[in-house]
C-alpha cells in the first residue's frame, strides 16, 4: 500500500464516508447488511488472520474503514447491538477451529504409539512448561519492541526459571520411557490455533509459535468474543431494566390515569348528585313558589271577589243613596216649586187685592 493509499485509509477511518463529500460512498451504509459487522467492531478473522497460514482470503461482505468511523460515531449517541451478529460469525469461526483441534488430536492418537497414563501425564508437564516458555519470550520481545528494557529483563529472568522447571520435567520424563522412544517427537495440538508442537522444541520455535501473528490472532479473536458476550450480556440486563422501568412507568401511568378517571367520574357523580339535588332543590323551590303563586292568585281572586261585592255593594249604596238624594232633590224641587207657585198665586191674589183696594178707594 502507498503512502497516499495510507494517507487516504487514515481519513477514512478518522472521519467516516462524507470527508470528500463523495455521494456514491454514501448510497452503502454501515447498517445495511452487506456491511460485515464484526469487520466494524475490529474483529473479523479475516482481517486477524490475513498472512497467516490460516489465511482465510477476502471476506465476502464489505470492509470500509470509513464506514468503521460512521459506524462508532453513530454508536455513541445509540446502541445498534451489532455485537450480536459479530457474537454470532466468530462463535461459527472458533466452533470450526475447535472442530479442527478435535481431528488433530484424533489423528495423533491413531499414529503415534500408546503410553501410559503416567508417562502421558509427564510428557503434558513438559509441554505446559513449553507453552510458559513459549508466552514469556513473546511477551519480553513485544516489551522490547515497546522500549520497556527493564520490564523485558524481568520476564527473561522468569524464562530462566521455568527453563530450570522444565529440565527436571524433561529429565523424569526420559527416566520413565526407554531412550528408543524418548527420541521421538512427541507431538502436541496447540488449544488455541490447533497448530502441532513438538515436545522437544527449543525456546525459539516456541517463541515464535507463540508470539506469531497466528496464535496472537486466535488469542484475539478469542478474547473479543469473551468481551463480545459480556457486553451483549451487559446491553441486553440494561435493555431489561430499561423495560421494566418502562412497564413500572406505565403502571404508574395507568394507576394515575385510573385514579384521576375515578376521580372525574366521582366529581361526575358529586355534580351529577348536585344538579339532581340542585334540580329537585329548584323542583321544589318551584312547586312550593307555584303553590305560594296559586295561593297568592286564589287570595287575590279572593279579594277581587271581596272587592268586587264590596264595590258592588258601594255602588249599589251609592247608587240607591245617589237615587234617594235625587228623589229627595227632585221633591224638594217639586216642593219648592209648589211653594213658589203657592207664593205666587199668594201674591197675585195679594196685588189683585190691593188693586181692588186701589180702586174701591178710588
Amino acid at each position: 500500500m502507498s503512502a497516499q493509499a495510507q494517507m487516504r485509509a487514515l481519513l477514512d477511518q478518522l472521519m467516516g464516508t462524507a470527508r470528500d463529500g463523495d455521494e456514491t460512498r454514501q448510497r452503502v451504509k454501515f447498517t445495511d447488511e452487506r456491511v460485515c459487522k464484526s469487520h466494524l467492531l475490529n474483529c473479523c478473522p479475516h482481517d486477524i488472520l490475513s498472512g497467516t497460514r490460516m489465511d482465510l482470503g477476502e471476506c465476502t461482505k464489505i470492509h470500509d474503514l470509513a464506514l468503521r468511523a460512521d459506524y462508532e460515531i453513530a454508536s455513541k449517541d445509540r446502541d445498534l447491538f451489532f455485537e450480536l451478529d459479530a457474537v454470532d460469525h466468530l462463535e461459527s469461526f472458533i466452533a470450526d477451529c475447535d472442530r479442527r483441534t478435535e481431528l488433530a488430536k484424533k489423528r495423533l492418537a491413531e499414529t503415534q504409539e500408546e503410553i501410559s497414563a503416567e508417562v502421558a501425564a509427564k510428557a503434558e508437564k513438559v509441554h505446559e512448561l513449553n507453552e510458559e516458555i513459549g508466552k514469556l519470550l513473546a511477551k519480553a520481545e513485544q516489551l522490547g519492541a515497546e522500549g520497556n528494557v527493564d520490564e523485558a529483563q524481568k520476564v527473561l529472568q522468569e524464562v530462566e526459571k521455568v527453563r530450570t522447571k522444565k529440565k527436571d520435567a524433561e529429565e523424569e520424563y526420559r527416566n520413565s520411557m526407554p531412550a528408543s522412544s524418548f527420541q521421538q517427537q512427541k507431538l502436541r495440538v496447540c488449544e488455541v490455533c490447533s497448530a502441532y508442537l513438538g515436545l522437544h522444541d527449543n525456546d525459539r520455535r516456541l517463541a515464535d509459535h507463540f508470539g506469531g501473528k497466528l496464535h496472537l490472532g486466535f488469542i484475539q479473536i478469542r478474547e473479543k468474543l469473551d468481551l463480545l458476550k459480556k457486553t451483549v450480556v451487559e446491553k441486553q440486563e440494561k435493555r431489561n431494566q430499561e423495560r421494566l422501568k418502562r412497564r413500572e412507568e406505565r403502571e404508574k401511568e395507568e394507576k394515575m390515569k385510573k385514579r384521576t378517571r375515578s376521580r372525574s367520574r366521582e366529581h361526575k357523580r358529586s355534580r351529577s348528585r348536585d344538579r339532581r339535588r340542585k334540580r329537585s332543590r329548584s323542583a321544589s323551590r318551584e312547586k312550593r313558589r307555584s303553590h305560594s303563586r296559586s295561593r297568592e292568585r286564589k287570595r287575590r281572586h279572593r279579594s277581587r271577589s271581596r272587592s268586587r261585592s264590596r264595590g258592588h255593594r258601594h255602588n249599589h249604596e251609592q247608587s240607591s243613596r245617589h237615587k234617594s238624594s235625587r228623589d229627595r232633590e227632585r221633591s224638594s224641587r217639586d216642593g219648592s216649586r209648589e211653594r213658589d207657585k203657592k207664593d205666587g198665586m199668594n201674591g197675585r191674589s195679594d196685588s189683585r187685592r190691593a188693586d181692588d183696594r186701589d180702586v174701591g178707594d178710588l
